[in-house]
């Protein structure tokens, strides 16, 4: 939001306007030397050159555009992490499907909710204002209702610039003590996504996970690991081959916490905006003279462009806060893991293709591409097909003709 910051540079700069019209035509209608001479004098000072201004825009613009291309490219990088998790996703749905037969259909339908359950508990680590379901246990206000909802602690990714965290790192190395701190116990409801998308007793050890996304890749390799070879269809390749987009999950965690946990550096932010500030606030210095009472808004329409600026590079550096809306993308997960199953199977029934197809298509290209060779004497063709072949030749002796 940069209302606050620009009104008061309108307002900076409207009053300094005022100002110096009134010093000008007060010195014009004047009728005492003294006063002309100092209103004059006055209006003389208030009135910078440009030279100073325009050697400082550029190196300004240098700083405004630097950020805001670092804040893009962790913002691109953001969008293309969460589009390769939506892609392992369904290529890992794919081959589990393709291997249901040795992995068993009970145990494929656990490791989908499970890989349905993960973009959820990812978004919930790197943006934890997103748990509007969950309520602390202390709080009187809300009623529990025992049956349906699930005990578990807040999860999420730290920041290295948060210095509680600093600090108790430190006291560890130093003293030795334990970094642990009390946490505040929670509770949801577990019919909610995506605590119910968790089979069985996965629900109660997901919710005991200090980073539940990384509890889930472990036990979806888990499952995969104990699943017995059924040569010569599925071997160790085929189950490496499972593993691999499980690893391309669980090192999806990381990278999501890699833009989440750093930040661009707050000493390069706090430069950029005193120089912004500064440039801004001594501006109607420079254009006072020549614009008069026109330099508050144009002031302000120029500190609404660069304060816009700075301010979308604040907001993108982050792109997990809300500027990319990561439930579309656990969504289509979601729906394409499970919700679309029914209609995606049929894609994987071979036999329905045979039972349409009307006719032995593929007999009768066999004995067409047969009739041209040597050894064919074309004595098991039928009637029909010994008919087509004979006007095919007949029309051949006309073009001779």
């Amino acid at each position: 939001d940069v209302r606050g910051p620009v009104a008061w540079v309108f307002v900076w700069a409207t009053l300094w306007s005022v100002l110096h019209k009134v010093l000008t035509t007060g010195a014009l209608a004047s009728s005492s030397p003294k006063w002309m001479v100092t209103a004059a004098w006055l209006v003389q000072k208030m009135c910078l050159p440009t030279i100073q201004h325009t050697m400082m825009v550029s190196a300004m613009s240098f700083l405004l555009v630097f950020r805001t291309n670092s804040a893009y490219q962790r913002f691109a990088e953001g969008r293309k992490i969460w589009n390769d998790i939506v892609d392992a996703a369904r290529d890992f749905s794919r081959m589990m499907k393709l291997y249901e037969f040795a992995i068993g259909t009970s145990k494929c339908r656990t490791i989908k909710n499970l890989l349905a359950s993960f973009p959820y508990l990812l978004r919930h680590r790197i943006r934890p204002s997103l748990m509007s379901g969950m309520f602390s246990v202390s709080d009187a206000n809300v009623e529990r209702d025992p049956e349906n909802s699930l005990l578990l602690y807040p999860d999420e990714s730290l920041r290295d610039t948060d210095p509680e965290v600093a600090a108790r790192a430190y006291d560890e190395e130093e003293t030795g003590s334990s970094r642990r701190k009390t946490r505040e116990l929670c509770w949801v409801d577990k019919r909610t996504l995506p605590w119910k998308l968790l089979p069985g007793s996965a629900l109660e050890l997901c919710a005991r996970a200090q980073n539940r996304p990384l509890w889930v890749c472990d036990r979806m390799a888990k499952e995969l690991a104990v699943v017995e070879d059924m040569a010569p269809k599925f071997t160790n390749r085929e189950r490496l081959a499972m593993i691999g987009y499980v690893d391309k999950l669980s090192r999806s965690i990381g990278a999501c916490e890699r833009i989440h946990q750093t930040v661009v550096p707050l000493n390069y932010a706090r430069h950029a905006l005193r120089s912004l500030t500064v440039w801004l606030w001594t501006l109607p210095f420079v254009l006072v003279k020549d614009l008069g009472l026109l330099t508050g808004p144009v002031v302000a329409v120029l500190s609404w462009i660069l304060y816009g600026v700075y301010e979308i590079g604040s907001r993108i550096e982050d792109p997990f806060q809300g500027t990319l809306r990561l439930s579309i993308y656990c969504d289509a997960i979601r729906r394409d893991v499970l919700a679309d199953a029914i209609a995606r199977d049929t894609a994987f029934d071979l036999d329905e293709e045979k039972k349409s197809s009307g006719g032995d298509i593929d007999g009768d290209y066999d004995a067409l591409f047969e009739s041209e060779s040597e050894e064919y004497d074309g004595a098991d063709v039928p009637a029909a097909k010994k008919k087509k072949k004979g006007d095919f030749f007949e029309s051949l002796e006309v073009f001779k003709l």
